[in-house]
């Protein structure tokens, strides 16, 4: 069997926990690191966190995506950070990650700033009027500002990995890139993508892959087989 590594973070994207479970169960140990997000939030999201991280050893990523007044922000993290997960994401505003990093305190919690959701293209952002420049700019311009203000690493498209590793901001810090779809998959809603491996060559630390994998006939053998590119030469990231 192709080794496990925590690069791969499944997204479980399912409607309830009972879901949720039933998948990590098909998936075994293939896979040690899953993504939880707000569409499971209400349907026990953080319960199955815990179960995961409590009962079976896995690491978890809780995509919350937090964004509020500082004092709120700080409040939130500092909740979560009592669960001893793994990583958390808020929104990359300056003020945002200050607090963040404020509720996280002393414990082993990562802070993730997002940078430009990977749904979005530069139509979107004129749609919401955020300011004028190439997409590619703006983000890596987010990831600067959000690691200076304290974030333990940003989630970005890995279209932009490369740029933003390339940082001096960046050094030491993680790296996470939704957006990766493995060749002839779907895309789904997703704008911005690359293959698993070239995310990695490109500095990604971690890829998160949802559909493709839960929505697959075999999920197993599709997260195997996303494990294995991952392990190969070409996701090999340069001077490494």
């Amino acid at each position: 069997m192709t080794a496990t590594t925590d690069k791969l973070i499944v997204a479980l994207d399912v409607p309830n926990v009972l879901e949720g479970l039933e998948l990590t169960k098909t998936l075994g140990d293939s896979v040690s690191f899953y993504k939880i997000g707000l569409g499971m939030l209400t349907g026990g999201g953080l319960a199955l966190a815990n179960e995961l991280k409590q009962e079976h050893g896995k690491r978890i990523f809780l995509d919350m995506k937090f964004f509020d007044i500082g004092a709120t922000v700080e409040a939130a993290v500092r909740g979560v950070a009592q669960f001893d997960l793994d990583f958390l994401t808020v929104h990359g505003d300056p003020h945002v990650v200050r607090a963040a990093r404020e509720g996280a305190g002393g414990s082993d919690m990562k802070i993730l700033a997002v940078t430009i959701l990977t749904s979005l293209d530069r139509g979107d952002l004129d749609a919401s009027c955020i300011k004028a420049g190439d997409l590619t700019d703006l983000v890596q311009e987010r990831a600067g500002i959000a690691l200076s203000n304290g974030a333990d690493g940003v989630i970005a498209s890995p279209q932009e990995a490369a740029l933003i590793r390339a940082l001096p901001e960046a050094e030491g810090k993680l790296i996470v890139t939704p957006g990766v779809r493995p060749v002839g998959a779907d895309l789904g809603d997703q704008k911005r993508v690359m293959t698993p491996a070239q995310a990695i060559a490109g500095g990604a630390d971690h890829v998160v892959v949802g559909r493709p994998i839960w929505q697959a006939s075999n999920p197993r053998k599709a997260a195997l087989a996303i494990q294995s590119e991952l392990a190969s030469p070409q996701a090999k990231a340069p001077n490494s």
